[in-house]
């Protein structure tokens, strides 16, 4: 069997982490300015910086139970790479990088389009088909893409619509 499907998910997982597409994570990420990484606007609850902390622990945690041991757990604090309050916005995209790189070396490990169907576990030890977890951490990239990209725009007051909206 071959690897068709599985080329096709690292070049998914690709575009939607990489900065060369204006959708992708560290495209909406390279666009945040220093003052806006840790603000919360009004009537929100979490920061651009609380947000990149969670995409970048989700991928090793959910790497971990998927591809590895399953060591890394929520509810071990220290159990899993992290960044803290220090950390700057170019200290976390070479963490996130970092943990993209460990999820694609699994993805690219795999034999064979026909691993896809294998179970694989997720970090809440549900058991799920391997091209549903790789699905899901594309789809976890991009969703707090536009929301990194949202606050972004809320604080630096350009939150419109480049042309009119109709309706």
């Amino acid at each position: 069997m071959g690897n068709v499907a599985v080329r096709q998910m690292l070049y998914l997982l690709n575009e939607a982490f990489s900065d060369q597409d204006e959708h992708s994570l560290l495209a909406n990420l390279r666009s945040v300015r220093d003052d806006e990484w840790r603000w919360v606007p009004a009537n929100g609850g979490r920061s651009i910086f609380d947000i990149v902390q969670h995409i970048g622990e989700c991928k090793y945690i959910y790497d971990s139970h998927a591809f590895g041991d399953g060591s890394m757990r929520w509810d071990r604090p220290g159990s899993y790479p992290t960044v803290d309050d220090k950390t700057t916005p170019a200290e976390a995209a070479a963490w996130l990088k970092a943990g993209q790189r460990l999820l694609l070396d699994h993805v690219l490990a795999l034999e064979n389009d026909a691993e896809l169907l294998a179970p694989r576990k997720a970090n809440w030890g549900e058991e799920y088909e391997t091209r549903w977890l790789i699905n899901v951490m594309i789809q976890h990239d991009l969703y707090h893409g536009g929301e990194i990209n949202h606050i972004r725009a809320l604080k630096q007051g350009n939150d419109k619509w480049a042309w009119p909206s109709s309706g």
